[in-house]
């Protein structure tokens, strides 16, 4: 095969074994998340401290609230703009919510909302890819 082409599903499939990579992958990814989220993270009990800290302090706390709302939605703005082009523009769009979510419950519902979307999305991205998958196969057949 010329190096300037791609290789073709089927021998995507035979490389790399199908949809068990891709599996394994998202059970992975998955698990890493979960990991991530949990509360007893020690970045996120340092981060707690550092929050109830800034909290004793009326005008250290409007400044906070602050910077956070520029920095998340700068970080949210830039993933929607990334978003068509190739790269990590959703990462980036989670990334901004994660940071706006801190601090604003709006945002963690928006997150949330988002997650479960793109959720529903992969699947029925895997199921149409699978059905696509058959239809072939019982053409060549």
């Amino acid at each position: 095969m010329p190096s300037d082409q791609l290789p073709s599903q089927a021998e995507q499939d035979a490389l790399w074994g199908g949809e068990h990579l891709s599996d394994d992958l998202e059970r992975t990814v998955r698990s890493e998340i979960e990991q991530g989220e949990r509360a007893d993270q020690p970045v996120r009990r340092m981060l707690r401290r550092l929050r109830n800290r800034v909290g004793r302090h009326p005008r250290l706390e409007r400044l906070y609230k602050a910077v956070v709302a520029v920095i998340g939605g700068t970080l949210t703005v830039l993933g929607l703009l990334l978003v068509p082009l190739p790269g990590p523009g959703w990462l980036v769009v989670f990334l901004g919510l994660a940071v706006l979510g801190t601090e604003f419950h709006w945002a963690r519902r928006i997150a949330t909302w988002l997650k479960r979307q793109l959720d529903r999305f992969w699947a029925w991205w895997k199921d149409r890819r699978a059905r696509r998958r058959a239809a072939q196969q019982g053409e060549t057949a």
